[in-house]
């Protein structure tokens, strides 16, 4: 069934953080971006060892382009962001996108975060807490071009800060990941398992091939991945000037700091 536009998208996008459009990718352009993503995996590996599991920027990259572009302009895609968000919102942009992948060898799971927040040294976080509420920014994408129920979120965390039982979770201030060393496969699938659903009010995203998830990266989220689960996902966002604005300041402040 060719997918048709719910204003759906627009309650769950603002009351949960994300919403996901269903199949909007069609069959024919899955073929296309699965062949080069293929591509994608074997560069990633031959780079950063087996264990790799993202590429990008994908223009950077001896890749055909093509399939990239066809998203980029994809119409149904294009609306369906304009609608939730605004046509100055745009996804595809090669400079910025890249594949997530699977991993080579062993299960692997990211520590829970909120992007920018957690994951950039430096940061002014008085400067992140005064504007996790704007939409032109934050916007991020997960593209599945396989089924993929690696993310995890904690749904209607984008606009709040942390609440006392999430900072009880991380005492220490520092949020660390699961403790996988050592631990044999089975092992480091249960202990990533457990430490995703260790957040309370956790919930696994679901995607299936061709789904398109718009979410807010000041979500608590996270990855949780293992090898026997293939992975091609296009991590993009929907980006504005503004957002382009705010990372530059970003850096600056952290320079100065």
């Amino acid at each position: 069934m060719a997918y048709q536009f719910s204003y759906s998208s627009l309650e769950e996008y603002h009351t949960l953080g994300y919403t996901v459009f269903r199949q909007i990718l069609p069959p024919s352009l899955i073929t296309d971006l699965r062949k080069v993503t293929d591509k994608a995996r074997e560069i990633a590996r031959e780079r950063s060892g087996d264990q790799a599991q993202r590429l990008q920027p994908v223009s950077a990259y001896d890749l055909d382009q093509g399939p990239f572009q066809d998203y980029a302009d994809l119409p149904e895609l294009v609306d369906a962001i304009a609608r939730v968000l605004s046509p100055r919102h745009r996804h595809g942009s090669r400079d910025l996108f890249g594949v997530l992948l699977d991993p080579g060898e062993l299960p692997w799971c990211t520590a829970w975060h909120r992007d920018w927040r957690d994951n950039m040294s430096g940061l002014d976080i008085a400067m992140w807490e005064r504007s996790i509420g704007d939409a032109n920014l934050f916007n991020q994408v997960n593209c599945a071009l396989y089924e993929d129920n690696c993310t995890w979120v904690v749904p209607g965390s984008h606009m709040r800060l942390d609440t006392a039982e999430e900072k009880a979770s991380f005492p220490q201030g520092a949020i660390p990941g699961p403790k996988l060393d050592g631990l044999t496969y089975e092992e480091r699938e249960r202990a990533g398992l457990d430490y995703c659903r260790s957040m309370p009010g956790a919930a696994r995203l679901c995607l299936d091939a061709g789904d398109f998830a718009l979410y807010r990266n000041t979500l608590w989220h996270l990855g949780n991945y293992a090898p026997h689960l293939k992975r091609a996902t296009l991590h993009d966002s929907a980006d504005t000037p503004e957002f382009a604005e705010w990372r530059r300041q970003a850096q600056e402040t952290r320079k100065s700091a």
